[in-house]
């Protein structure tokens, strides 16, 4: 005899396993410190080569009257401004790049704690 809730139950799970389980669980078998670790270490290195580029293109935006000033300017003022503006951009991007893996991280381990509810669930039905 079938069991209708056994064969629902077994349906859900296996949706989930097909979509969002493969990913959910690579992202459970980490730590939460060591999982949003990585990935604001990841967005470190990228926000870090997006600056080097986008001042790479000012610098080259106008290159003759960059390299006209470059002799009037006061280049120790010039480091520390672009510096700042470094560390902000870095700064700003780690942080947003925590926030969201956070919250991702929280709703994984909330999604693969109701699966393994439903696991035992299922073990519970077979046992009948």
């Amino acid at each position: 005899m079938l069991n209708e809730e056994r064969i629902i139950l077994m349906t859900h799970m296996a949706s989930y396993e097909e979509h969002e389980g493969k990913k959910n669980v690579i992202v459970g078998n980490y730590f939460r410190s060591d999982y949003i670790g990585f990935q604001v270490l990841k967005s470190i290195i990228s926000a870090s080569i997006a600056f080097v580029i986008v001042f790479g293109m000012f610098i080259f935006y106008d290159f003759e009257a960059f390299m006209q000033d470059i002799y009037k300017m006061d280049l120790l003022a010039f480091a520390k401004n672009v510096l700042i503006a470094y560390f902000l951009m870095v700064g700003g991007y780690a942080v947003v790049t925590y926030i969201v893996y956070w919250i991702r991280y929280n709703k994984v381990k909330k999604s693969l704690k109701c699966y393994y509810s439903n696991l035992k669930k299922l073990s519970g039905i077979y046992e009948k």
